[in-house]
């Protein structure tokens, strides 16, 4: 009798247990949610580092502290510095070129004009179709639209400005964390496959996805966004057009978006370069963006990252473009890796529902 009463409590104790690990799980992610973005930079730093640091570690036993300072030490020569660099350079090259418009030495409604009087008949017809006959208006449009678009540059630039001290915050709290992921990072790993509600072979085939997923597609994503904006930067400064270090910083920008990528900006300048009479430019621009700067993405794209991932080209372009749209400039990285983590998922339960517990094999396959 007593036993059958006494039943329920440890049911009851359980259920109020996880209820409070639940609780205390939802309130430590409230407390550390706003500096997500540079825990999340140096989970990913960590990971990606993770080699380098092994090689030190073995060259220097025992000296876990000096290696993983050396590795990070590495990190801030190697992607810290140049960052900072060359955002403060394209600052001065976004200042520098509105400044020539406001000057009028880049004169853009002159520009408008030449590219309507330049078109062939049929487009001059839909554009009627579509409304835009009212030259006029639309300079003036355009110009605003410009003059707006670069006082929400400079607006920008003066918040980065203001928030300096909160940007460096972020900054050290990156790097504070990833060093003690590089030295701790495999007894952290240890702890969190302890603890994971789930079976061993499941939990450490997730794990292992995650980090390949995540160094795949930072070393396929960012080197590739390197090279094609230098590429495609060197190019517009060949072919004398204003702004080649901005313009090439878009272009590497558009290239973390799959298939669409440097398109965004090399079709347009190359299109208007063609209709305004720079044929010559227009036909070398066009052959560098499709022989050159797109080869670049099909051939290391795939080395980089489909090799190591093979998730569909499809998948990576949605969820790379909802990640943005949900996390902002994270989402490059988070929206991928979702992916891989919910392609991984459904094929253990496809596994499970066949009655296999196996796994071998990709997991996103």
């Amino acid at each position: 009798m007593d036993s059958t009463s006494s039943s329920p409590a440890p049911r009851i104790e359980d259920g109020v247990f996880l209820a409070f690990v639940l609780v205390v799980s939802i309130a430590f992610a409230l407390v550390i949610e706003p500096f997500f973005a540079a825990i999340l930079w140096g989970v990913i730093a960590a990971i990606l580092f993770a080699p380098v640091n092994q090689a030190l570690l073995a060259a220097m036993p025992r000296r876990r502290n000096s290696a993983a300072g050396l590795t990070l030490l590495l990190i801030v020569a190697v992607v810290i510095v140049p960052a900072i660099i060359l955002s403060i350079a394209l600052v001065q090259e976004a200042t520098l070129f509105y400044g020539r418009v406001q000057s009028g030495q880049i004169d853009v409604p002159q520009m408008f004009e030449r590219f309507q009087a330049s078109l062939p008949g049929w487009a001059s017809a839909f554009l009627a179709r579509l409304g835009i006959t009212n030259f006029d208006a639309v300079r003036e449009m355009l110009s605003a639209g410009i003059a707006s678009s670069f006082r929400t540059v400079a607006a920008q630039a003066l918040a980065i400005g203001q928030s300096a001290f909160s940007f460096l915050v972020a900054l050290s709290v990156m790097l504070y964390l990833t060093y003690f992921l590089l030295r701790d990072g495999a007894q952290l790993a240890a702890r969190f496959d302890a603890a994971a509600p789930m079976r061993i072979a499941y939990r450490r085939a997730l794990m292992q996805q995650f980090v390949i997923v995540t160094r795949a597609t930072i070393k396929g994503s960012i080197i590739v966004a390197i090279v094609q904006g230098l590429i495609g930067g060197v190019v517009f400064w060949a072919l004398g057009l204003p702004g080649a270090l901005l313009w090439g910083v878009l272009m590497g920008a558009f290239s973390l978006i799959p298939a669409v990528g440097t398109g965004l900006v090399w079709v347009p300048v190359a299109i208007y370069l063609f209709v305004t009479g720079a044929v010559a430019k227009g036909v070398i621009l066009a052959f560098c963006g499709m022989f050159v700067i797109g080869m670049v993405d099909n051939i290391l794209r795939p080395v980089l990252v489909g090799r190591d991932t093979r998730i569909p080209d499809y998948v990576v372009l949605i969820t790379t473009l909802g990640g943005i749209d949900l996390f902002g400039f994270n989402g490059i990285i988070i929206g991928p890796v979702i992916a891989a983590l919910f392609i991984a998922t459904w094929n253990i339960v496809t596994k499970m529902r066949q009655g296999t517990d196996g796994l071998e094999g990709p997991l996103t396959e």
